[in-house]
């Protein structure tokens, strides 16, 4: 890995109920301090509860897939090459509706929220270049 190259074995997933994120442009992987960037995958049926981001602008963008998507009083349905921002303090949320994972790439500006999310009970940090399986996640998995 380079600063200015960076692939999905390269770094570390955070694994929820929900999907899983890996954060592939943070200020400790690329150095970058303007923003932060990353993939998430929402498994088909699950999403995440609205929250805010209290200081970052958040941008979503769908690779792949379909779900539902909330910004404040207002949701709407989203697919494959639509784009969403939320502003910094705005509550949001994300549902996959389909019946394939739904991909995102999420850009914080400034970079913080990661760390935030990384830092939450329910998230389980699986080290880079590791598959996520029962082993490496939760003991207690089947």
């Amino acid at each position: 890995m380079s600063d200015s190259f960076v692939a999905p074995d390269d770094v570390e997933s955070q694994l929820f109920d929900w999907g899983a994120l890996k954060w592939m442009s943070t200020p400790a992987v690329t150095g970058s301090e303007r923003f932060s960037a990353g993939v998430v995958k929402l498994e088909p049926g699950k999403g995440h509860e609205r929250h805010t981001h209290p200081d970052s602008d958040e941008i979503l963008y769908v690779v792949r897939g379909e779900g539902e998507q909330a910004v404040a009083d207002e949701t709407r349905d989203i697919a494959t090459g639509d784009m969403v921002f939320v502003p910094e303090g705005v509550e949001h949320g994300t549902v996959n509706t389909g019946w394939e994972p739904l991909v995102l790439l999420a850009v914080y500006a400034p970079p913080g929220p990661e760390d935030v999310l990384r830092d939450l009970p329910e998230c389980e940090i699986v080290p880079a270049g590791k598959l996520p399986t029962p082993e490496n996640v939760d003991p207690g998995a089947t």
